[in-house]
């Protein structure tokens, strides 16, 4: 199936809020979200219309979907480009932060992920400022599928780990793409 994938439109906010509900009421929403279903079901409609139009401004974050050629989304991933933790490299370079990644159980295995990802890796490298030179972001340790796409991404395992922040006996994995 050929999408569209694209940034989210300022006017497309109750479909942005649908499909981030649809992804935290997914059955692996426990270990590829950080944030609860009833949490973000609650925010008022104000929230959603500044993350659409932010992405629609093409101003970070910058939230992708991915529409199928009958007008449905499939999936989305969020990425934004950060410069706290840069020490953390030994250096002052920001680097982007892929969140919010998600594709509907009925597109999963079609490609639309790394579809997605593409246009997030493309759209961090491509920014004039700040310059970023590498793209990270978490998996959960029993998220098996996820880690498996970003290797085939060409992320690497860091080395670095946290705690889950809903389940500090879990383990979360940094996973980083290097700018070539």
């Amino acid at each position: 199936m050929g999408y569209l994938v694209r940034p989210v439109k300022a006017d497309e906010w109750q479909r942005l809020r649908e499909l981030r509900l649809a992804a935290l009421a997914d059955p692996v929403a426990r270990i590829a979200f950080n944030e609860s279903f009833e949490k973000v079901a609650a925010y008022p409609d104000d929230v959603w219309q500044r993350r659409a139009a932010r992405s629609d401004e093409d101003r970070d974050p910058l939230t992708f979907i991915g529409e199928a050629p009958d007008g449905s989304w499939g999936g989305m991933v969020v990425v934004r480009v950060e410069l706290e933790g840069a020490e953390e490299w030994d250096d002052e370079e920001p680097w982007a932060h892929i969140v919010g990644v998600y594709v509907r159980p009925e597109q999963r295995g079609t490609g639309l992920a790394r579809e997605l990802f593409a246009a997030a890796v493309e759209w961090a490298w491509s920014r004039p400022e700040p310059v970023v030179r590498r793209i990270r972001l978490w998996v959960h340790e029993e998220n098996e599928r996820a880690l498996m796409l970003y290797r085939s991404l060409g992320f690497v395992e860091t080395g670095r780990t946290m705690a889950d922040p809903k389940d500090e006996t879990a383990i979360e994995h940094e996973m980083v793409l290097e700018r070539a």
